[in-house]
């Protein structure tokens, strides 16, 4: 019998940087569920093979009242932002920018490339205490790994059973790349205050007595103290996790945001150069902001 507080969302498909983009998986947010603790956007992409695809080339853009977390399992994509960092980041290693009152960046595939190219984008909700701090954008390459047999954890953001990363958090947050060899059963320690879900990247799992492949997040809830994952053959997951963030948040193209006026002086400052900065070194035009809708945008919780 399956746990009544375990939730399956299915991932919807969504070309990256426009129409003819390269395509993404989108779970958060979702129908059901905007946010786990504060994370509040997750797309999954690849393996793309490269030998028939440009790759990645996402072009400036703006971000408020966020985190972005750039992970990736294969390949390369090189970072640019309004700071002037330049910043290429390969598998196991961690991008993290920070957004705050304004930032713009820009991402691709480099010129000298992996032939595959796999991974995840992140964004975590900052709170309404840190949302207007100054922009910042740190790399991390030597983040803490767990390994008992068969399985590797490594910690992106946050903690998981000891293990602390380096990477800044403004709210009480997990998030942890998981490996398992074929048929490994592992159990991770959980916090109870804490809520979880689980993307399966790669191979088959079993989520708490779910099996589940790759495109789906397994929201388990909170009040768990651990969680069991058995693999079929060699795997990868996602492991995000945190306290429930109880603000209201409007979310909108590449803002979060706490009202509709905030959404649209963020918008307007975008479309005439404002606090976004330039980015510099991309080979292309910024992305335009799309028209605001035409009702009025409504803050709402972590559930819709």
């Amino acid at each position: 019998m399956t746990d009544s507080s375990i939730e399956l969302l299915d991932g919807m498909p969504v070309a990256l940087g426009g129409p003819r983009g390269m395509e993404v998986t989108r779970t958060l947010p979702s129908k059901q569920r905007r946010m786990v603790g504060a994370w509040c956007f997750l797309d999954a992409y690849g393996p793309h093979d490269l030998s028939r695809s440009a790759g990645m080339r996402v072009g400036p853009h703006p971000h408020i009242g966020l985190q972005t977390v750039s992970w990736l399992v294969q390949g390369e994509i090189l970072h640019r932002d309004s700071l002037g960092s330049r910043q290429e980041i390969r598998p196991g290693q961690l991008n993290l920018m920070t957004a705050g009152r304004g930032i713009s960046h820009s991402e691709e595939t480099p010129s000298e490339h992996s032939a595959v190219l796999q991974g995840v984008q992140l964004w975590v909700a900052l709170p309404g205490s840190d949302r207007d701090m100054a922009p910042a954008f740190t790399h991390h390459d030597d983040l803490p790994v767990l390994t008992e047999p068969g399985m590797t954890a490594t910690v992106l953001m946050g903690d998981l059973a000891g293990a602390r990363s380096p990477a800044r958090c403004h709210t009480p947050l997990t998030g942890a790349e998981i490996t398992l060899a074929a048929g490994t059963a592992a159990r991770l320690p959980l916090q109870p205050g804490y809520e979880y879900a689980v993307l399966v990247l790669d191979g088959t799992v079993t989520v708490a007595d779910v099996p589940a492949g790759p495109g789906l997040l397994v929201y388990l809830g909170d009040g768990r103290s651990s969680l069991s994952l058995t693999a079929g053959p060699a795997s990868r997951v996602m492991l995000l996790g945190g306290e429930p963030f109880e603000e209201q948040l409007v979310m909108w193209w590449n803002f979060v945001a706490r009202d509709h006026e905030e959404i649209v002086a963020a918008r307007e400052d975008w479309e005439t150069a404002g606090r976004f900065g330039q980015v510099r070194g991309y080979d292309g035009p910024p992305i335009p902001a799309p028209p605001m809708p035409i009702t009025r945008l409504v803050p709402r919780g972590r559930v819709r």
